[in-house]
């Protein structure tokens, strides 16, 4: 097909977006088909743990690099290169799979391989969309990718589900193959348009790590970026202790009642596709610092509930409202970024903005498990003074801990959302920044 009869602007992003929605179904049709096999293969717990630390640790590291090969190199190409990795390990899987041998580590390898992947994919996507749509479909098309992130969450595990007694893992994992051919099909269809390059895409200077070093030198060369990036990274580090203690939570209310944890979880996941398909529709706020700092608070103050509550009647709202949220968050945010950062910087500047907002990842988990385990359910499950405050608020009994450390790190991310409307820096970013788009405005960039 000529480039010029490939698709273009919304109707080609609308094509690609298909082809990604129906391969990440897929593949989390595999993640859970997996995580049974993994389970009943190792009956650990630990084991499952290490295939997220397989897939971050390279993830994380890599993507310096992959942010400067995705600004040298075509955005297409780098798009495909992210959906091949995936299925190449999804494809070594079905082969051990269908020879019967098939091992725990195997999977541990493939996570390397999609972490290596995944480091390409979000800012490969998230630098086309801004050569494919104009600036004032970010927030509609950023709010379609927030539906990639949750819409297939919902039915995924019912469809793995029903499946797996029929087809078994072979064939959930020959769907799954299929579609990345599927995904990279879309592509070829698409016209991408390159990024205009300029003087400003060397600025960086020659080799790959100084590159690299780029896009860190770029952020906190402007404060307002460096406030926007802070919002994430100390919401992230509360909301991640309290999204790790959602499952233990639940689970030390319930009595141990998987169907009441999987029905909070299936919650969560139709609130954030409804807020996707929301964002989709309406754009978010003119001003989208507001998409950013109102969504955090909001979004805090409906999962507070979480924590207060003690029963599916005050979760399952809780959770809807606050996931309802997140698309506004992220969207408001990734529109800013794409407004103010010249297209032909953003694969360098985008992986280095994610790895400082993801930096708590790692230590979450520690976090919210010691803090739990050995300080607030221990001391709710005595008498003091302390428990005697809050058993009002969070009850007592199992969980009634997590509960309570659930609540303190809501209000955390309730107070940081509304700290940045305090800070003129962020609140005037919109302001005070000049989008790419205007070179007469465009500040000089930080010396090497």
């Amino acid at each position: 097909m000529r480039p010029s009869k490939r698709l273009r602007g919304m109707a080609g992003f609308t094509v690609v977006w298909l082809g990604q929605i129906i391969s990440v179904l897929a593949s989390l049709m595999t993640q859970f088909a997996l995580t049974i096999w993994a389970y009943e293969k190792t009956g650990s717990a630990t084991a499952l743990g290490l295939l997220q630390v397989f897939f971050i640790t390279p993830f994380l590291l890599i993507s310096p690099v992959a942010g400067v090969l995705v600004d040298r190199y075509d955005r297409k190409f780098m798009m495909m290169v992210s959906d091949l990795g995936a299925g190449v390990a999804t494809l070594g899987i079905l082969v051990m799979q269908a020879l019967g041998l098939l091992q725990i580590w195997h999977l541990y390898l493939a996570a390397v391989i999609n972490g290596l992947g995944n480091a390409f994919q979000w800012p490969a996507y998230s630098a086309a969309i801004s050569t494919m749509l104009p600036k004032e479909q970010y927030g509609r098309a950023n709010g379609m990718m927030s539906l990639i992130e949750a819409g297939p969450g919902v039915v995924a595990p019912l469809i793995a589900g029903g499946l797996l007694p029929v087809v078994d893992l072979t064939g959930i994992l020959m769907i799954d193959v299929s579609t990345f051919v599927l995904a990279i099909a879309a592509l070829q269809i698409v016209h991408i348009p390159p990024p205009l390059q300029s003087a400003e895409a060397i600025e960086g200077g020659e080799t790959i790590w100084s590159q690299a070093a780029f896009g860190f030198r770029y952020i906190f060369a402007r404060p307002g970026l460096v406030g926007l990036l802070m919002v994430f990274l100390l919401g992230n580090l509360f909301s991640g202790v309290q999204w790790t203690l959602l499952a233990p939570m639940v689970l030390s209310r319930t009595a141990n009642d998987e169907v009441v944890f999987g029905a909070v979880q299936s919650a969560g996941a139709i609130g954030a596709v409804v807020g996707g398909v929301l964002m989709s529709l309406w754009g978010g706020f003119k001003r989208r610092i507001h998409g950013v700092l109102s969504g955090w608070i909001l979004a805090s103050l409906a999962i507070l509930f979480l924590g207060v509550g003690r029963n599916l009647t005050v979760w399952i709202p809780s959770v809807l409202v606050g996931t309802a949220f997140f698309p506004l968050v992220n969207s408001s945010s990734q529109a800013i970024w794409q407004a103010k950062v010249a297209p032909h910087l953003q694969g360098r500047v985008f992986t280095a903005r994610r790895l400082i907002a993801w930096l708590t990842q790692p230590v979450t988990p520690l976090i919210a498990g010691t803090l739990a385990d050995y300080v607030m359910e221990p001391v709710m499950a005595t008498t003091n003074p302390f428990s005697q405050i809050f058993r009002g608020l969070v009850g007592t009994g199992p969980g009634a801990g997590m509960g309570l450390l659930t609540v303190f790190c809501c209000l955390a991310c309730v107070l940081i959302g509304l700290g940045g409307y305090f800070i003129p820096t962020l609140r005037n970013l919109e302001e005070k920044l000049p989008d790419h788009d205007q070179p007469g405005k465009v500040e000089a960039l930080p010396a090497n």
